[in-house]
């Protein structure tokens, strides 16, 4: 070592010692060794020489002091970390290391913990011993094979408790394990540190009168056995009711753990209030990944649904104008009135046409849903192309055909593929994957080919909008959202490609099944049926035939719409991500903490609605008693459906006005009936439906 130092200071020492005497450079470490064969003769040393060595010698010297100050500091680190070791050994009675001792003792009675740490392992020293090995800590949790199985077990009152306790646990067993070089595996696990990251805060929040974070009662905290006992026991397709359930069986609060995720879901409209007022600037959702890896393995752009942070503030409030926007409604809902009137025509054919006649008014009774998609899909292009695509003709479109199903088979494979990384499945060509990533590709290139047609119509459009202004002519017929956007030019081409494909895929089948469950409910309800018919038919006649008047004189028909989607939401959850700490139930929930608002259960609870399960439009006004008595305190945050404030669904304005103008007009038209008023059976995969699609009796009305 002295050697090494000896070489590697020869020049600057040479320097060092020609500024300070003012001599030439001598070489001070040159060792003049005798020749073989001759005699060793001493010289005396020249005065240069000792001053030289007397340096040398003080620089080694603080050299030597830094070197043991440096040794000092890493063996207080390494104690440390061996100490935080051997907390966690001694906690779960794993065996003890060997040279985490050795570190211990390297610094002995020397070694000063930082305050965290030396308080977590004195308090771990004073604990009495419970005795909870590794194996029993799993033991515990509730995730045995009867559980996976599907055998039901009682739960008592203690359960939350044992669960609290479990989940701490669990927590300290994820926190000690540190990956570096696998990132998927530190995304599975990120959801988790923010739930475990609240325990920190237990003891301070009880002294306030707050219960912690892990007090929350919760269905198991292995996400991965949940996820597993999911999958065995089929829950994804009943997840709406496994939320109702969990709900009765644990309260208005429980931590959900599924796969990478943890999340805290909530049913009464004043924890949700709480929520919303938590979501900041840029509101944040539970991001669908499976979404995200396609756009990202496919190199195309995100819309709005994808995005967040000031990115996403800055796309929405652009599209908010050609969506949202009063103005922008007046523009599109005559498109959208067209478009139900001639559906209404096309049921009048096929009831003349297949139909028989009872008591002189013909019907027909069948399936509408085929009907219904088509209907979708045709409004949905006429707003946002700007023109129809003839699905009304009697001879259907295969194109649009393999639209519809791309979509359904898309939003069926998103479900199993959430908490899963889509990543991993990409590198097995997983089939579940390979079937999601296909559907995507033909939806994309399904509003390709309709975007060229628009972008080509455009330029024809503007080619003789600059005839009419020489006088030739004039032009006045919307061009649609996607030419609004390409006109005004603020949106990048890329960016309005990814959000009105966004906007095509998420608004056929969330219209289509919400008509469904309209038109079984009003069937199986003839009552209500009636008086929504006569509010109709009293404001479409004051109003001679505008829609938008006709509308605004019906406020029964947007209950109907607001009624079928408290019983039959089509997304279950809406989900926020609060951006400082909030108390819900008591209960205290981190920052950055994923909360769900489960709207299924909250549509259903008699806590938040009088006779729940009655279909009964009037209690969203204050004409009706119950509408009067609902109306107080509890009236906010009860109808979610289409999500709240600023992240609220952007295509909110289409699809309300869409359902509530082909009711209309069917209303008008025709009386609603089915043969069995037992329940609908529903799924779940992303959006809520009917297990098997209603049959409905139409029968034209004798003034249609």
């Amino acid at each position: 070592m002295d050697t090494m130092v000896q070489k590697s200071l020869v020049a600057p020492i040479k320097k060092l010692t020609s500024c300070v005497t003012g001599s030439a450079e001598q070489d001070v470490w040159t060792k003049h060794k005798p020749r073989q064969g001759s005699k060793c003769r001493s010289f005396a040393p020249r005065s240069g020489q000792t001053n030289n060595a007397s340096l040398l010698r003080a620089y080694q010297a603080d050299l030597d002091r830094e070197r043991k100050l440096r040794e000092a500091r890493n063996a207080q680190k390494n104690a440390e970390r061996a100490a935080m070791r051997a907390h966690f050994r001694r906690k779960y009675q794993l065996t003890q290391n060997a040279k985490d001792s050795s570190h211990l003792q390297a610094v002995g009675s020397k070694m000063v913990l930082p305050h965290d740490l030396a308080k977590m392992v004195r308090s771990d020293g004073q604990a009495k011993d419970e005795s909870s090995t590794l194996l029993s800590a799993f033991q515990n949790m509730s995730f045995d094979m009867g559980l996976i199985s599907g055998n039901k077990q009682k739960k008592t009152h203690t359960s939350s408790s044992d669960y609290a306790e479990q989940c701490k646990r669990a927590s300290m067993i994820t926190s000690s394990f540190r990956p570096v070089a696998c990132p998927a595996l530190s995304r599975m696990l990120s959801a988790s540190a923010v739930c475990a990251g609240a325990e920190g805060v237990g003891k301070a929040e009880q002294r306030n009168g707050v219960r912690s974070f892990q007090q929350i009662p919760h269905t198991g905290s292995n996400g991965w056995i949940n996820l597993l006992r999911f999958w065995r026991q089929g829950t994804f397709s009943q997840l709406h009711k496994h939320m109702e359930q969990t709900f009765h069986m644990l309260g208005p609060i429980y931590r959900q753990y599924l796969g990478s995720q943890c999340s805290v879901n909530i049913l009464l409209p004043v924890d949700i209030g709480e929520l919303f007022r938590s979501e900041g600037l840029h509101p944040r959702r539970m991001t669908l990944q499976p979404w995200a890896t396609h756009r990202e393995t496919r190199k195309h752009s995100k819309g709005v649904f994808l995005k967040n942070g000031a990115e996403w503030r800055a796309d929405r409030l652009l599209l908010n104008r050609e969506v949202m926007l009063s103005s922008a409604v007046n523009r599109f809902l005559p498109l959208l009135d067209d478009v139900a009137r001639d559906f209404c025509h096309l049921l009048h054919r096929k009831i003349q046409t297949e139909g028989r006649r009872e008591s002189g008014n013909p019907s027909l009774t069948i399936d509408p849903s085929p009907d219904l998609f088509r209907f979708a899909l045709e409004a949905s292009c006429h707003v946002l192309y700007g023109e129809r695509i003839g699905l009304f003709s009697s001879a259907s479109s295969q194109e649009s055909e393999r639209f519809i199903w791309a979509v359904e088979r898309m939003l069926a494979t998103t479900s199993p593929l959430l908490y899963l990384p889509p990543r991993l499945l990409l590198r097995l060509h997983a089939p579940l994957w390979t079937q999601h990533a296909t559907a995507w590709d033909h939806i994309f290139s399904h509003a390709e080919t309709r975007i060229q047609k628009g972008y080509q119509r455009l330029q024809a459009q503007g080619q003789v909008a600059s005839a009419a202004k020489s006088g030739e002519g004039s032009v006045g017929q919307f061009p649609g959202v996607l030419g609004q956007l390409m006109e005004k030019g603020q949106l990048p081409l890329e960016l309005i490609r990814a959000n009105i494909t966004e906007l095509m895929a998420g608004g056929v089948d969330t219209t289509a099944v919400p008509l469904q469950f309209a038109l079984f409910e009003l069937a199986r309800n003839p009552r209500v049926q009636e008086q929504v018919r006569a509010q109709v038919q009293a404001s479409f006649t004051q109003a001679a035939g505008n829609p938008q008047k006709a509308l605004q004189g019906a406020p029964l028909l947007k209950g109907t719409v607001k009624e079928t989607l408290r019983l039959y939401p089509v997304g279950i959850t809406v989900q926020r991500y609060p951006v400082r700490d909030i108390v819900l139930q008591n209960y205290h929930i981190p920052a950055g903490t994923m909360v769900q608002a489960c709207l299924y259960p909250l549509g259903r609870s008699q806590d938040v609605f009088q006779d729940p399960e009655r279909f009964d439009p009037g209690r969203w006004g204050t004409g009706s008693e119950q509408g009067a008595a609902e109306a107080g305190s509890k009236r906010g945050f009860r109808s979610l459906a289409f999500g709240f404030g600023a992240r609220q669904c952007v295509g909110r304005r289409i699809a309300e006005n869409e359902i509530q103008l082909l009711l209309m007009h069917i209303l008008r038209n025709f009386r609603l009936s089915v043969s069995s008023k037992e329940e609908l059976k529903t799924k779940y995969t992303l959006i809520l439906q009917p297990e098997t699609p209603p049959t409905i009796t139409f029968t034209s009305l004798a003034n249609s």
